[in-house]
């Protein structure tokens, strides 16, 4: 197997469990989830577009220390507490992301981690 990079900056939250902001093995980018939270205060951001923006700013923070972007992102999942926000979601998501659309899930779930309203994840092909 290829040997694996850990990727870290302090552009998005540090890890709250046992994992890394994501993992590069060869050419590929393995971006953990993201939820809203601020990266210096390590708070939830308030608000359903507020944890919109921060998570997609989290992400493009996690590609960019990969070297990457969020242009790279091939596969994005998102998961949200309420699926009445996906319009939301596909708003937003245009102003950091342009044609052509990495491939993606919107998945409705029960719960997020510190009661987060919207969580992404994604990976990268560099």
């Amino acid at each position: 197997m290829a040997n694996k990079q850990i990727i870290q900056t302090e552009g998005a939250p540090q890890a709250i469990g046992t994992y890394s902001q994501a993992v590069k093995v060869g050419s590929t980018v393995y971006l953990s989830g993201q939820i809203g939270l601020d990266p210096v205060s390590m708070q939830l951001v308030d608000g359903i577009e507020n944890q919109v923006h921060r998570v997609f700013q989290n992400l493009k923070a996690v590609a960019e220390a990969s070297g990457g972007s969020l242009a790279d992102i091939v596969k994005l999942n998102v998961f949200l507490t309420d699926l009445s926000h996906f319009a939301l979601v596909n708003t937003i998501m245009a102003e950091y992301f342009s044609q052509p659309y990495p491939a993606r899930a919107a998945v409705g779930v029960a719960s997020l981690p510190k009661g987060a309203l919207v969580e992404a994840d994604g990976v990268i092909e560099l």
